[in-house]
């Protein structure tokens, strides 16, 4: 079905669609607020439904759009109205989001394009439910070739063995590391546990030569950075 044959005898969340589009059209999607964007992105999977409540529902419970689309699968089957063709594809839109920030600190310098990186960290992390761990491994020139993460915890601790850490960045002959991790209460204030687990992983790799760069950690309110604390 057209755009056009939606506007003919049509239900009036029809006439708001096209409104909706035309707007987007015209001026990209900084022309919509949140849940408009939302509305947009529904549009698709719930094409005989007015969709204007079920995205106000969804900012209510999730906050904002990044936070819907980043929302666990199990919390968004929990709104009703929303099914499984409408969560894959929000879970789509925020796996595209991911692979083009990503695509931009790849193969990059990361002391060069660090606001990026935080960026990418900040849309991977900051509204997960469970603490997640990651590695981003540079090479001599401090080029991110390597992006993983090494561990999926729990809501407040994540598990972290500074040999594994040391073997995955040997395996990829990289000359530094910088340890990445969420808190999912949304404060990224280093705790006692992370200032340690820290001290163990730098001692660790300098042993084979390999720096730790920093280590960010990533919440809703912000991020903190170890190396700017006077930590690292």
């Amino acid at each position: 079905m057209t755009d056009r044959d939606e506007s003919k005898g049509a239900p009036h969340y029809h006439g708001h669609r096209q409104r909706l589009r035309e707007r987007f059209r015209s001026g990209g999607g900084t022309a919509l607020p949140d849940y408009e964007l939302l509305e947009l992105v529904l549009f698709g999977a719930i094409p005989r439904r007015d969709v204007k409540p079920l995205a106000k529902a969804l900012m209510a419970r999730f906050g904002s759009f990044a936070g819907v689309v980043s929302a666990e699968r199990a919390a968004l089957a929990e709104i009703d109205g929303l099914g499984d063709v409408a969560i894959d594809l929000l879970k789509t839109v925020r796996e595209a989001a991911l692979r083009l920030s990503r695509e931009e600190v790849m193969k990059r310098p990361v002391l060069a394009s660090w606001t990026k990186v935080l960026d990418y960290c900040r849309s991977a992390m900051a509204h997960n439910s469970t603490e997640q761990f990651r590695l981003l491994f540079l090479d001599h020139k401090n080029v991110l070739i390597a992006d993983e993460v090494q561990q999926t915890g729990t809501v407040n601790h994540t598990p972290v063995y500074p040999r594994e850490v040391v073997k995955r960045a040997l395996e990829l002959s990289a000359s530094a590391i910088i340890m990445v991790h969420n808190h999912p209460s949304g404060d990224p204030t280093p705790s006692k546990a992370d200032v340690e687990m820290t001290k163990d992983v730098a001692r660790a790799a300098g042993a084979v030569g390999i720096q730790v760069h920093d280590h960010v950690i990533i919440g809703r309110q912000g991020h903190a950075s170890f190396r700017s604390l006077g930590l690292l």
